[in-house]
């Protein structure tokens, strides 16, 4: 009798539930047909027994004190977890990042390095955590813990560069809603010059007389950038009060909290809380709306701005090719990072969402439809935002290039400056603003899940208990909105950059890239991930997949981790104040104390593991006991005997005389 599939085992549960709890019985009674078959009487699988009870522990623990154990989760259709990720990926670098890279590096030509680094890194990198996230049920910490002890740091430093971008992201949210509800006013507070804080350098810009050109004059300044971040200071006559970031002097001139962005914060905070205080039952629902109406919003703006005079124009710029371009190594490196923060690789969040997947999920198809939508949303969004640029040009009578900016430059100053050119400008600007929220929203809530999936994954049986998971996710939302405060004051600004610039910096991302693809191709082993996808989804991807995870990938990481390295270059705000010296040491910390992760938990792990070096090395690496063989992992092991009392633990592969003992270090499958 062939032993019988694992699906059946502890999978075919799974689907229902998403939990181990009604898995026991089953277990129980397939166990020793599995691991015993051929013993002379049914004995007690006691390798299996401690699988079980482990599996039940990280899952559900058995209830205690009479308080039930809740379910972990699991999304409710595929729809969701599509959804989700889709909510996740498609942000704010799809729509003011990608476009002003693709006109800066050549246009057309810069699609070229932007499709290898998605066939080379992108996709096997969003195959391998979404698959091992599914494989696993576990979150960015405790599924890399399984995989491979010794890696479990790569949890760690993703979860932790995950709590700096949450602090820091749901600023630009704050920002928006403070955009936003300026729009609703019968003239839009930066299209002109007559409000208290403007200065008498600020000039108009009139579309009818051209000669008036405030672009034309050195000392000039326009009222959309005095609305936005426009320097406070005793030179400045009449003395007024700027409206939205009153930029001060330096990082050490904290100033003033601005109270309007405060509350803007608070409320982004808690739009975010309740988003994902029911975990993937709340997350899942909300995801219909967020992740899709971006798209209805995007689509409007397309087509109002290919409407528009100068669209066109504006369009040519975008794309037209450089093939020159392709010489100079900087557009390879745009092209790298832009793939790595625009899929969220390396943070642990894909492992989350995979996490709620059913077992048989084909997440290899899903994989390729998700990166398809995410580069596809990039590409058309150029096209939005470059057809309202060329018309923005072509009313200033000046070059695109002029105007054409990406980051907040390009959603605070250079598209709001548009939309007051346009007719009803307020609707159009509350469009694009809410477009910028959602976007960002998604992008937050879903990190938000990440990070408190992770930490409720080391401790289930204390955090899946009562309310205390909704409690965790207070504390970190109520944490992080008091570590965000500083951002919203009139030297937040500096602060802000720090964290963008150090805290989630490519290098950081692209060493954990490195370590990944090393810890599943080599470790645990490509082949062993491949029959685990198999396993889930009934064949196996195709193999070029396999040989980026060991070879392709890690070397052009590396390669741009080295250029990265050559290139760096320490921040300056605005290409001209250079921050302070502890200012450059608190952004080294946002990227050293996430990087470093890593080699720390290996040094500790192997100074906790008896033995000797190569024993903890190789004990180290093992996966955890308690995830499933698949099929041939099952067929390649017989019992060694017939002896029920020495069946326990005790397997040979076929075909090998000597005896393997799981229950001790027995070396990889």
């Amino acid at each position: 009798m062939s032993p019988p599939p694992y699906k059946g085992l502890v999978g075919a549960s799974r689907l229902d539930s998403g939990t181990v709890r009604v898995q026991g019985e089953i277990q129980e009674e397939q166990a020793e047909a599995l691991w015993c078959e051929g013993c002379a009487a049914p004995g007690p699988a006691q390798s299996m027994e401690k699988s079980v009870a482990a599996s039940a522990r990280l899952d559900v623990a058995l209830p205690q004190t009479g308080q039930e154990i809740q379910e972990r989760g699991q999304w409710e259709s595929k729809l969701e977890f599509l959804l989700a990720v889709a909510g996740q990926i498609v942000g704010l670098g799809n729509v003011w990042r990608f476009p002003y890279l693709c006109y800066k590096n050549g246009g057309g030509v810069f699609l070229i390095p932007y499709v290898l680094f998605l066939f080379t890194c992108g996709i096997p990198l969003f195959l391998l955590e979404t698959s091992l996230g599914q494989y696993t049920s576990q979150g960015g910490i405790t599924g890399w813990r399984k995989i491979c002890p010794l890696f479990e740091g790569l949890g760690y430093g993703g979860q932790l560069i995950v709590l700096y971008s949450t602090i820091y992201y749901i600023i630009i949210l704050a920002w928006a809603f403070f955009y936003l509800f300026s729009s609703f006013s019968s003239e839009l507070p930066w299209a002109s010059c007559g409000n208290t804080w403007n200065t008498d350098t600020c000039m108009d810009f009139d579309k009818q007389n051209q000669t008036a050109n405030w672009t034309a004059l050195d000392n000039a300044t326009s009222p959309v950038k005095e609305f936005w971040e426009w320097k406070d200071g005793p030179d400045l006559s009449p003395p007024c009060r700027r409206r939205v970031l009153t930029i001060s002097g330096g990082i050490d001139e904290v100033g003033s909290l601005r109270w309007e962005l405060a509350l803007c914060l608070l409320l982004a905070w808690v739009i975010c809380y309740f988003c994902v205080w029911k975990g993937v039952r709340s997350t899942g629902k909300v995801v219909y709306f967020t992740a899709t109406f971006p798209y209805v919003m995007l689509v409007v703006m397309l087509a109002r701005g290919l409407t528009l005079p100068g669209a066109i124009g504006g369009i040519i710029f975008y794309l037209y090719p450089d093939p020159a371009r392709l010489a100079d190594p900087q557009v390879w490196m745009d092209a790298g990072t832009q793939i790595f923060y625009s899929y969220a690789l390396c943070l642990g969040c894909l492992m989350a969402l995979g996490s709620y997947n059913k077992y048989n999920n084909n997440c290899y198809k899903d994989c390729v439809y998700l990166c398809l939508l995410n580069s596809g949303t990039s590409f058309v969004a150029g096209f939005a935002i470059f057809s309202v640029l060329g018309f923005m040009a072509y009313e200033q009578g000046v070059d695109i290039s002029l105007v054409a900016e990406s980051g907040p430059g390009l959603a605070f100053i250079v598209y709001p400056r548009a939309v007051a050119m346009m007719p009803l400008p307020q609707l159009w600007a509350a469009c694009f603003f809410l477009m910028i929220i959602l976007l960002g929203l998604d992008s937050q809530f879903v990190g938000l899940e990440s990070l408190v999936t992770a930490i409720s994954d080391l401790y289930p049986s204390f955090f899946y208990r009562g309310h205390r998971r909704k409690v965790l996710l207070l504390g970190i939302s109520v944490v992080s909105f008091f570590a965000g405060l500083p951002m919203v004051t009139e030297g937040g600004l500096y602060v802000f950059q720090l964290f963008d610039y150090y805290a989630c910096s490519g290098m950081t991302i692209l060493l954990i890239a490195i370590l990944q693809s090393v810890c599943v191709g080599w470790v645990y082993g490509a082949d062993r991930l491949y029959d685990n996808i198999e396993d889930m989804i009934g064949y196996r991807p195709r193999p070029l997949i396999k040989y980026c995870w060991l070879y392709i990938t890690p070397v052009v990481c590396t390669g741009t981790f080295i250029f990265s390295l050559v290139k760096y270059t320490p921040l300056k705000f605005n290409n001209t104040y250079e921050y302070p010296w502890w200012g450059y040491a608190v952004g080294w910390y946002f990227t050293l104390s996430s990087t470093l992760m890593v080699p720390l938990w290996m040094v500790y792990k192997m100074l906790l593991t008896p033995g000797t070096l190569r024993q903890r090395l190789h004990l180290l690496r093992q996966p955890s006991e308690d995830l499933l063989f698949s099929r041939k992992q099952q067929e390649a092991f017989r019992p060694l005997t017939s002896d029920p009392s020495r069946c326990a633990g005790k397997y040979m592969p076929h075909g090998d005389s000597r005896p393997t003992d799981f229950t001790q270090d027995s070396g990889p499958l």
